[in-house]
């Protein structure tokens, strides 16, 4: 599943260009790969907002971030309340960014939960389709008139980059986004319901990216969107989830540190390379480090993104987030 890293030819220090004078949102980006990128980006001196719900957490992050990495060039962190949980709250968010920032150059879509208990939301929808797609969704949608805005000032190379996985791979081949059943499937007739769940967010984060991209494109927008797979990353998460298979030890062993599985989304929002040829890179699933995948059938069928388009924006209108 692409976990471990087949090439490492990007290295941050020298590669991510000046960032002073940039704004970029992170979300999740309290813990693991969410912090290891705002660390990356904030060294290079952009002005990050960590998006976060627990403030305590995220504010003990930035408090970590600044006592490891101030030096010359050092950007800015802040924290952005965020609450994945319900998409009345990540649009409430979002729409309270764009009231009091003037540019937004960068947003990640890093925050997700992973393998957990089937559970829905009050709205009836599996929490995992709330907090790692339709929240996320709606959050960057609502930042969008904000993106858009900055891609037209001189010199901007605006990108929206939302973390995917391989974990997409447990998809099967017919596999539907009609209707808020399919977002609702619990995958219990499968060996591993829990990842097969996250695999189903983890499709619509990269079908998400494609559509996204033909939207952009079709209004003559420069704004480049793609979504990445970190690899298989050393994160506390992973260890807690593999501690009760006593397995902790070997994603110690074969995973890379969270920094180095923050390449791929700092490749990804700031590489040179991707604006020097923005036609490889719309709209694509990357592997690390910036290697263009075509990730798995259903990511690839045009169909697929048009019925998973139009159903979301189903559910965000039945549920009265959008009217």
């Amino acid at each position: 599943m692409g976990g471990l890293f087949s090439s490492i030819d990007f290295d941050p220090i020298r590669d991510i260009p000046d960032l002073k004078g940039k704004v970029i949102v992170v979300t999740g980006g309290n813990t693991g790969i969410g912090f290891a990128t705002i660390q990356h980006l904030v060294r290079r001196g952009a002005k990050v907002y960590m998006g976060a719900r627990n403030e305590s957490k995220a504010t003990g992050a930035i408090a970590r971030l600044k006592a490891e990495g101030v030096g010359p060039g050092f950007g800015e962190i802040h924290w952005l309340n965020l609450d994945l949980s319900d998409p009345r709250k990540a649009k409430k968010t979002a729409e309270d960014f764009v009231a009091k920032e003037s540019r937004l150059d960068v947003l990640v879509n890093n925050a997700a939960i992973l393998m957990v208990p089937y559970e829905k939301t009050a709205d009836g929808i599996q929490q995992v389709m709330v907090v790692d797609y339709l929240s996320p969704f709606v959050f960057t949608e609502a930042l969008l008139p904000l993106l858009k805005k900055t891609s037209q000032l001189p010199g901007a190379d605006v990108r929206i980059v939302t973390l995917s996985s391989d974990a997409l791979l447990f998809m099967p081949n017919d596999i539907r986004f009609r209707d808020v059943n399919d977002f609702n499937r619990d995958f219990k007739d499968t060996w591993y319901p829990s990842m097969n769940r996250y695999g189903l967010a983890k499709l619509a984060n990269c079908i998400w990216m494609k559509k996204l991209q033909k939207r952009l494109d079709a209004e003559g927008s420069s704004i480049i969107a793609m979504a990445v797979h970190p690899g298989g990353v050393n994160t506390e998460y992973g260890i807690g989830y593999l501690s009760q298979y006593y397995l902790a030890w070997l994603f110690k062993f074969i995973f890379v540190t969270p920094s180095v599985g923050a390449f791929n989304s700092a490749f990804a929002a700031t590489a040179s390379a991707v604006r020097a040829n923005p036609e490889k890179y719309k709209g694509a699933y990357l592997h690390p480090v910036g290697r263009v995948n075509e990730a798995n059938k259903p990511a690839r069928d045009p169909a697929l993104h048009e019925e998973l388009y139009s159903t979301t924006l189903t559910i965000l209108r039945d549920i009265g987030v959008y009217q």
